[in-house]
């Protein structure tokens, strides 16, 4: 009877771990982002706070405190000033689309002239027969980007209340885990129900990956913006900003990545005549940009994540579809992990 009692009472204790924990996470899901960030930013600037620890003989809360104010300088400011940037020229692009600045009729008229016959047939059955068409269709769409961009960014301004409560409670938590990292580190240890070998395994995939990933990603997205927006900017480029950073926010998808920008400008520079723009854009694009990230990704990217660049770019691909841009980290993430633990069940079923 004892015995039948014992287990009555850890399985009633199991389901109200199970119950609290998943109320714990719902109570969370509001500042998910805030949190998931101050872990990542924890992973990312231990080294400047182990340095800093020793360089403050054991001040644990000076280092952590001067850590935090290293993040601020070296990535919100720079990435708010950015951000500004990219909205005037989002807005100053959608304006010259709208006053109809661009000579976009020129452009598609030297276009429809080189086109065969078989070609003017089929856009005709899409309704896209006359020039008017598609001038139309094309202004309409690049202006739709542009307002989305620029709708997108006013209104994480408007939302100022809200991102300023999430920047706080990234901030705070950031702090503490800068503080005490090693101690909440060896008390998820302890409380793990896995065993050592396989909470190690877990834990040490995790920080291989979120280093592996934001790190990579982020360093092969600046060089690749940088280049291509330096590049249209040479050209006199409109908008070189917005498309340098686009080019950066896109280089996150493995493959295809900034071609989606560099390439219809291209084509464009083609159509409207300026051939040798054309050319400059596609050798830069492919023997410049397309070189960084052949070069760059797979010692920056895969050596951490350890996963195949189909894997990469499939679960990449899933992570921002689902949850946004934050998705870039969590989707190999979230594959990694999952390589990692079916890795250890073959292991334990071999032994």
């Amino acid at each position: 009877m004892s015995s039948i009692s014992t287990r009555a009472e850890q399985a009633s204790f199991v389901v109200v771990i199970v119950l609290v924990t998943v109320a714990f996470v719902w109570l969370l899901l509001p500042f998910y982002g805030a949190v998931f960030w101050a872990i990542t930013l924890a992973i990312l600037f231990n080294p400047l706070q182990r340095r800093l620890e020793k360089a403050l003989k054991g001040r644990r809360g000076w280092a952590a405190a001067l850590s935090v104010l290293a993040c601020i300088c070296l990535v919100m400011i720079p990435g708010a000033l950015i951000l500004s940037a990219l909205a005037g020229e989002a807005a100053s692009f959608y304006g010259r689309l709208q006053s109809s600045q661009t000579d976009a009729a020129t452009i598609l008229q030297t276009f429809r002239d080189a086109m065969p016959a078989f070609v003017t047939d089929l856009l005709a059955r899409f309704n896209l027969g006359s020039l008017e068409e598609i001038q139309q269709r094309v202004v309409s769409t690049l202006g739709q980007g542009a307002q989305t961009i620029t709708t997108s960014l006013v209104s994480v301004g408007q939302g100022t209340a809200q991102l300023v409560v999430s920047v706080g409670v990234m901030l705070y938590v950031l702090f503490f885990l800068f503080r005490d990292g090693p101690a909440l580190t060896s008390k998820i240890k302890r409380a793990s129900p896995l065993s050592a070998h396989h909470t190690d395994t877990i834990l040490d995939k995790f920080r291989s990956v979120v280093k592996a990933t934001v790190k990579g990603n982020v360093i092969i997205a600046l060089i690749q913006g940088a280049i291509g927006g330096i590049t249209l900017w040479l050209m006199s480029i409109p908008a070189a900003l917005l498309w340098g950073v686009l080019m950066a926010v896109l280089s996150l998808l493995p493959a295809v990545g900034s071609f989606i920008v560099w390439g219809p400008i291209a084509l464009f520079l083609f159509l409207s005549g300026a051939y040798v723009k054309g050319i400059i854009l596609v050798l830069v694009g492919v023997l410049v940009i397309g070189l960084v990230d052949n070069l760059l990704r797979p010692p920056l990217v895969g050596a951490g994540t350890r996963m195949p660049d189909y894997v990469v770019l499939v679960s990449t691909l899933g992570g921002i579809a689902l949850i946004g841009l934050n998705g870039f980290v969590v989707g190999p993430l979230i594959a990694a992990l999952f390589i990692a633990v079916w890795s250890l069940f073959t292991e334990d079923r071999g032994h």
